[in-house]
């Protein structure tokens, strides 16, 4: 098999690297770019996996995951760019960068894919959407795809939606933070516990979104069969309405998009 390389052994870069070995990758099949000398010996005693600068990384393998923060992509792509080769993949997990700011700094002829990821990966269940760069054809597609089904779902889509998926999925964990947050000082403001609002709240929406997942069902035929003509659900609902939340949604995530648009042109 080919090699890999992740370059950016941070949390996100821990995440896939642990992800691919779960799904069955051999470690020496992957290399890791870490600069830190602690950090390297920490992931080398714990996935046993080798260790070495970005230049050898990117020399030795034929598929490179960059895993950066989006203000050191381009100091990372000018380290790399001499060692880069037409036919090589790319896959860049650096948020708001794009695929054109990524081809501008690399060879001619290699392969670009631009993943939008989310935390939900640090437990296997990721949301990552790829977009393909103008020099991928559907093999480096579909590598760039098993990378990330290791950590969760893949969705393919084109590059001018990415900045919409960023709002949903990239920065959609948050918002159900949020609303968790917001029901469990509801619960304590109710007279409950801590500790018993924050099971009651947790395990509602872990199972509430499995009942989405494994029936398939419309939230709006869900949402109807909880809610009683007159009864206590609907009278929550009523006041959920009345201030908004669903416009406070939209505009919420039109705020995202705007602000994910604005990173990549800066870019």
């Amino acid at each position: 098999m080919s090699q890999t390389a992740i370059l950016g052994a941070g949390v996100m870069g821990e995440t896939l690297l642990s992800g691919l070995v779960r799904a069955g990758r051999r470690v020496d099949n992957l290399l890791i770019g870490e600069k830190r000398p602690e950090r390297a010996r920490e992931l080398e005693e714990r996935y046993g996996v080798a260790v070495c600068s970005n230049v050898e990384a990117t020399r030795k393998a034929e598929t490179i995951a960059v895993v950066v923060k989006p203000q050191d992509m381009d100091d990372l792509l000018s380290e790399i760019a001499g060692e880069l080769k037409p036919g090589q993949l790319l896959v860049s997990l650096a948020a708001g960068i794009t695929t054109a700011f990524i081809e501008a700094r690399v060879p001619e002829g290699v392969a670009v894919v631009r993943v939008m990821p989310n935390t939900p990966a640090l437990v296997d269940e990721g949301m990552a959407a790829i977009a393909p760069g103008s020099h991928c054809d559907d093999d480096h597609l579909a590598e760039a795809e098993s990378l990330m089904a290791s950590t969760g779902k893949v969705l393919r889509i084109p590059e001018r939606q990415m900045d919409a998926v960023t709002a949903i999925s990239g920065s959609g964990p948050a918002y159900i933070f949020f609303v968790v947050e917001s029901m469990i000082e509801a619960g304590v403001h109710l007279g409950l516990p801590r500790a018993t609002a924050t099971e009651l709240v947790v395990q509602t929406v872990v199972g509430s979104a499995h009942m989405l997942r494994e029936t398939g069902a419309h939230p709006v035929v869900l949402r109807e069969q909880v809610t009683s003509p007159g009864g206590t659900t609907a009278a929550a609902l009523r006041e959920l309405e009345i201030h908004e939340v669903r416009a406070a949604f939209l505009a919420a995530m039109e705020a995202a998009r705007d602000r994910s648009r604005s990173l990549a042109a800066g870019s």
